[in-house]
Parts: structure tokens; sequence; C-alpha cells
């Protein structure tokens, strides 16, 4: 490293001299990490033991590696498909954080398109096309056709808001072509998805289902405006309901989950989580699969899953930055002020009996209550995902949100990055969130800028 950045050499100094930062700089308590490069989303946690570390890298390794084909001398590591949309899972987490959406015709790894029609299937998911299933793949195996070509254009739309100040905002269209398999339902819904940065999973999978639930008011008695609820979702490993808290409407129980899911919808690889490939039964009918049969060993071990969980759970998050000026703390207030921490909670503690010690009682600071809320018809994509609908999203973290651009190399927000800054991803809020855009909307400029510092000390 040819230099230190400016909040390193800080925090070293402190150390030097036996002090300690103030407490809110530690975005995930004692695991946080001082850095601000193109790694910042990507270091294990600052309180890893040498036996986790071993397994970190482990995870790495498989996180960052291309899948082949199956039969392959590498048996370990093949696979792959028949249809996928990525070789690789940091294909999509480029720097482990947040995926590009496609841009200018030119379809990007990182963003996936979701299906589905009315109705649940019989885990009380989404219930998949039934000639694709519940994700469009953009790639195959070279026997095979991918089922679809995607593409989205932009048209700019002027939003006026309730000060009557307008602005123009860019709405997604996707276009949808090469229907390798005959046409979708007339009754399909479609919903594009970024991957999202993966830094801190681990303490959100640490964090007690009776704290993310007592931050529920899904009847709104406190008549502020916002009534988030939890989504009930099918836990593969317990084999019952449980708390939904990963995914961009909390569709995943776990952080395994999430990490079994990704592997079978995005890359093609059955584990023991999905032990059957991601094809609809009409695929499985007219596809020739060759080695690719279900009932077949898991092309990803337990351990292989074991590992990159592993790794997932202990990437650390960054520090905050500047927290001290005044600009930020004028921003932190008028955060509050406008009632965006009624949904970004700023502070929350993990359970003691999380499943790695390092994880166990830390004070963290998401700034999420990883919940749903209805979000208002501009955002709705009307796909019922369990028991989020079509108009309801997670709650995002925002811990890191002003290191994305050097990190992820772009400013894009929200679930399919139609959001080109933060001040787009304020505008496009509706529904629950629309009191607190339109304050911020009449906020003097002053004040706004004040904002933005905050957000981006994050």
């Amino acid at each position: 490293m040819k230099y230190f950045p400016l909040l390193s050499l800080i925090f070293f100094s402190m150390i030097l001299w036996g002090k300690k930062l103030p407490a809110e700089y530690y975005s995930g308590g004692e695991t946080t990490v001082f850095i601000e490069n193109n790694k910042a989303f990507s270091r294990p946690l600052a309180n890893i033991s040498p036996k986790t570390l071993r397994h970190h890298s482990i995870g790495n390794s498989f996180f960052n590696q291309n899948w082949i084909e199956a039969p392959a001398s590498t048996t370990g590591r093949d696979g792959l498909g028949p249809l996928f949309n990525a070789r690789s899972c940091s294909a999509c987490h480029t720097n482990d954080g947040k995926g590009r959406p496609l841009m200018n015709g030119v379809n990007k790894l990182g963003m996936v398109t979701r299906i589905s029609i009315p109705g649940r299937a019989d885990d009380g998911g989404p219930l998949g096309d039934p000639r694709y299933g519940t994700q469009l793949s953009d790639f195959a195996l070279p026997t095979l056709e991918p089922e679809a070509r995607i593409r989205i254009k932009y048209t700019r739309t002027l939003t006026k808001f309730a000060n009557q100040e307008s602005f123009f905002l860019r709405k997604p269209e996707l276009v949808v072509t090469n229907l390798s398999m005959g046409p979708l339902s007339d009754e399909i819904r479609f919903s594009n998805r970024l991957a999202p940065p993966v830094h801190g999973m681990g303490l959100i999978d640490a964090l007690a289902d009776e704290t993310i639930l007592s931050f529920a008011d899904p009847d709104d008695r406190d008549g502020d405006g916002i009534s988030g609820r939890p989504n009930t979702v099918w836990d593969r490993e317990k084999g019952k309901k449980g708390l939904g808290r990963f995914g961009w409407k909390a569709s995943q129980a776990t952080l395994k989950q999430q990490v079994a899911d990704a592997f079978l919808n995005d890359i093609g690889i059955t584990s023991g989580l999905h032990p059957r490939e991601a094809l609809s039964p009409y695929q499985h009918e007219t596809l020739a699969l060759g080695t690719h049969k279900d009932g077949a060993t898991p092309e990803a071990s337990d351990k292989i899953i074991d590992r990159v969980t592993t790794y997932l759970a202990t990437i650390a998050p960054p520090a905050r930055r500047q927290i001290e000026e005044d600009g930020v703390q004028r921003g932190e207030k008028i955060f509050h002020q406008i009632k965006c921490a009624s949904c970004h909670i700023p502070e929350m503690v993990t359970r003691p009996d999380a499943s790695l010690p390092e994880l166990a009682s830390q004070t963290i600071r998401p700034y999420s209550d990883f919940l749903l809320h209805d979000m208002g018809p501009r955002l709705a994509d009307g796909r019922q995902d369990f028991e989020a609908s079509g108009r309801e999203w997670r709650t995002p973290p925002l811990w890191g949100i002003g290191l994305q651009h050097v990190v992820s190399r772009h400013s894009f927000f929200l679930h399919d990055g139609r959001a080109q800054n933060v001040i787009e991803a304020i505008l496009w809020h509706g529904g629950e969130g629309q009191d607190s855009c339109d304050q911020f909307v009449a906020l003097p400029r002053d004040d706004k800028e004040a904002l933005f510092e905050f957000l981006n000390s994050l």
C-alpha cells in the first residue's frame, strides 16, 4: 500500500497514544475495519481468530473461483449450469460490493431478473412461470440456449412533489427477447435485482429475531405513518417458517440459506439445501441435462457451502468517517428530523450466542430495521415474495454507503439501480417513505448538503 487513508492514520495515531475513537466510528463494534480504498468491503473482521481466518480464506477462494461444466478433472469445482447468470459469486459482487445495472444495452453482471406468476409455491414463496421458473438465465452451457436476452431501456420522467418542485427521474423498462422455450405466462411479473454488497452479513445473521421484531409496527399504532413488518419465509435448514432478513424483500431466513440459494439460481450449483436444479418441470422434460441430473451428489458440498457462509459472515463493515465535523453532525440531526431513522435504525446489539464468538454481543450501526415497508406504486414490482407484497421492500442497511463509489465504481442505488445517486434514491421513496421524501425536497440547500455529508460518512 502506497499510502494510508486519513482515517487510518488517525486511528493508528490514537492507538499509539492509548486512545480510542468515539463509539460511533465503529459500525460493526469490535469487528469494524478502518479502511477506505476499494477493498473496504472485503476485509475480515478486525477481531477474527486465526482458526476463523483460515475458514474465511478458504471460503474466499470458492467465492472468487469460476465454476466449470461437469464432468471435469477438478471435480470439486465443476457443475456449472446448465442455465446460469454468472460463473462465480464475485462476478456479480465485484470487490464484495454492489452489482451494476444493465447500461446502454450492455448486459452487466450483477443484476438478475426474477419472475413469477400470481399464487404461491409449496413453501409459500413465489410461484414460477410454467416454462421458465422463478429467474431468467441469460447464459447456458454450450449445448444449450440461454433462456432469454435481457436488456433495459430508461426513460426520463418528470416527477412533482408536495411543494410543486419537479425532478427528472429515470424509469427502467425491461426488454426481454430471444425466449428459447416459448412465451412467458400472460400473468408474468418481473423484478430486476442488483447484487447487494456483502459486508456485515454475519452481524445481521447474529441479530436475535426479537431485536428485529421489536422495530415492527404493522398496524402503525404510534401513528407516525411507518408500519414496518416482518417477512415470514421458509427456513430450509429447520424445515419450518422463520423470520426473513436477507434479500431485497427479506426472503431468506439465514445467511447459509442465502448462500445456497445464490449458488443454485445464479450459478446453477446444487447443494444439500437445494439438491434439485433450478429448472421448471417443463425444462426437466425438454432439456438434455447430461450430467446435470437430480438425485446425484450435490455439486457444492456441505463444506463448500459452510466455508462460503463463513467467508460472508466474517467480512467486516467499514468504519464511519468525519463524524465530528459540523456538517456531518448537522446532517445526522436532519436525518432524524425528517424521519429517515424510523426505518434506517441506527443502532442495535447482536445476540450473545452468535454462531461465531467474534460476532456475539456487538453494538452495530447498520442503519436498517430489516423489515418490509410499503414504498408506494412507483417502486412496486407487483411480485409477491412470501409475505412481501409487490409494493414492499426490506430496508437496506446504509453502512458503507459513502464508500460504494470507491468499491464498486458507481453510485447507482435501489433494488434495480434506477437511482443514479443518493438524491434520486430519496426522491423515489413513496408510500411509507413519502413524508420523508417531501420533507427532504422542502429542505434548504444547505440542509440537503449537510444530509449528504452525513450519508457519506456512513
